[in-house]
């Protein structure tokens, strides 16, 4: 079947009830093709090779370049990057990098052993002009580390953590000053029990279409992770029992008001935060329930982005063996991770079942007929297309091909994929089988006569580096213009999609 259509459910009622329930081998048949989109890339600056300064046994990563995860632009013109090693870097308007921050310094027990590790991600506090609030998000590892976790997974000990995730806020003491100088003061600590550090904590962030007054104003989010515990190495992993739970962080995106409740006067979080009282959970008036959840049920929803029109929430969710993800995320969603991947059952759950396998829904479920109590992605791609989805945006600014889609790519294979923003908004219908269809957009760069040369991510990333590559580690990034970023944890290059 081809998940592009809502033929979905029509294909579906063909089969046999024995056929419904079979194990599914190939979810999506065919291909993500390439239709006609055409957009150019530049590139805008190259971050320094900065793998020497991490000691080796730290840093296992195979490229000596900065590892980008995030452009992050201000209203005063300014735009920063981040590389996850441990820094946060100014780039001005010639595009001349200097060091914003140095957190390495500061972390001694931050660990830089995995691509996504170290510090991960890092937003500005829409208010950051006037009170110099940012926030980071990195890992340290958990054996002799002396700060206790606010959080530890159910039925485990703080003893037991292999690694810590923290979010940080920053207090600049100038904040239009060219580096940071001020204080800071840890949020929330939350322990890492699996064996690898898989799936880490990777994004904090604000609502980029929230304005001044709006409930949502100033409210920052996190990416919704399970933490490791669906692969992350040893005996702990592989658990689903950690993955549906409203008394857990495991597999949540967090909404908080990073206020200390002694300036806010609200309710206290696990960490120094205050609870919005407009979360659902937070005002379901049950104590089992953290009310920091907004929506639960990814396995590593590691990006979230807003619709600057109407502020549809978006995240991208790295599924298991098969199916990679867009959500709309509503307040008090359930997405479904262990329990499903993509629209189908994880056969994690059957009685004999494994993590790699997938079961058909029910046709009335697949339908809409009857409803279960999960929210599913608005569209998907599988494996044979790329095993990891990256970031996506509502793409509003100045590409005519791209506006009104969604742009989002896939971090393995480097390929830029769009679907139309009004098919996504029409696919959240609550009928699983309605989603929306996919293209592939083609990249060109051009010569020095000014002549047309189609390329990829990977074959620009393999010719700054002068040798071929496993990944392109691709990520997007968003300029308050709507512009797209481009960047690749290989050759630590910021690229930029043009008119």
């Amino acid at each position: 079947m081809s998940v592009r259509t809502p033929l979905v459910a029509a294909a579906l009622a063909l089969l046999s009830p024995a056929a419904l329930f079979a194990q599914v081998t190939d979810p999506i048949p065919g291909r993500v093709e390439k239709r006609g989109l055409m957009v150019e890339v530049k590139e805008v600056a190259r971050l320094p090779e900065t793998r020497r300064l991490r000691p080796v046994e730290q840093d296992v990563t195979p490229t000596g370049w900065a590892r980008p995860n995030y452009v992050r632009e201000l209203a005063d013109g300014r735009r920063f990057v981040n590389d996850s090693r441990g820094f946060i870097y100014l780039l001005d308007k010639d595009n001349k990098l200097s060091m914003y921050l140095n957190a390495a310094e500061l972390f001694p027990l931050a660990v830089y052993n995995r691509l996504v590790s170290g510090l991960s991600g890092f937003d500005f506090h829409p208010d950051f002009a006037r009170n110099g609030l940012f926030y980071t998000v990195h890992a340290e590892r958990g054996p002799d580390n002396p700060a206790a976790p606010n959080f530890v997974p159910p039925g485990y000990t703080a003893a037991e953590a292999t690694y810590h995730n923290i979010i940080t806020e920053w207090r600049a003491d100038n904040p239009a000053a060219p580096t940071f100088t001020g204080k800071r003061r840890e949020l929330l600590r939350i322990a890492h029990i699996v064996q690898n550090l898989t799936h880490p904590m990777g994004y904090v962030g604000f609502n980029t279409a929230a304005k001044p007054g709006d409930a949502d104003y100033g409210l920052l989010y996190t990416s919704g992770s399970d933490y490791g515990f669906s692969n992350g190495g040893g005996p702990k992993a592989n658990n689903p029992g950690q993955t549906q739970r409203l008394d857990s962080v495991v597999t949540s995106i967090l909404r908080i008001d990073p206020r200390s409740p002694s300036e806010s006067k609200g309710t206290k979080g696990l960490g120094d935060y205050t609870v919005p009282p407009t979360n659902k959970f937070a005002a379901d008036n049950n104590p089992a329930t953290l009310g920091e959840i907004y929506a639960y049920g990814f396995r590593n929803a590691h990006r979230l982005s807003w619709d600057p029109v109407d502020g549809t929430m978006f995240a991208t969710d790295i599924g298991m063996n098969h199916i990679e993800e867009v959500n709309i995320v509503h307040n008090g969603g359930n997405y479904g991770w262990m329990k499903r991947e993509g629209l189908w059952e994880n056969g994690m759950i059957r009685p004999g079942g494994a993590l790699n396998q997938l079961y058909e829904l029910p046709a009335d479920v697949l339908s809409g007929r009857t409803k279960d109590e999960f929210m599913y992605p608005v569209a998907m791609y599988d494996h044979s297309d790329g095993p990891a989805i990256s970031s996506g945006f509502a793409y509003r600014g100045r590409i005519a091909a791209l506006r009104g889609k969604f742009i989002f790519g896939d971090i393995n294979r480097g390929r830029i994929f769009a679907t139309d923003l009004a098919a996504l908004k029409a696919a959240d219908d609550g009928i699983p089988s309605t989603v929306a269809p996919i293209e592939e957009v083609q990249l060109f760069t051009r010569d020095a006569r000014g002549q047309t040369v189609y390329t990829s991510m990977r074959e620009l990333i393999e010719r700054t580096l002068g040798e071929t590559v496993a990944r392109a580690d691709l990520m997007l990034s968003q300029g308050r213009d709507g512009e797209l970023y481009l960047t690749s944890r290989q050759d630590g290059m910021i690229r930029k999609l043009s008119e």
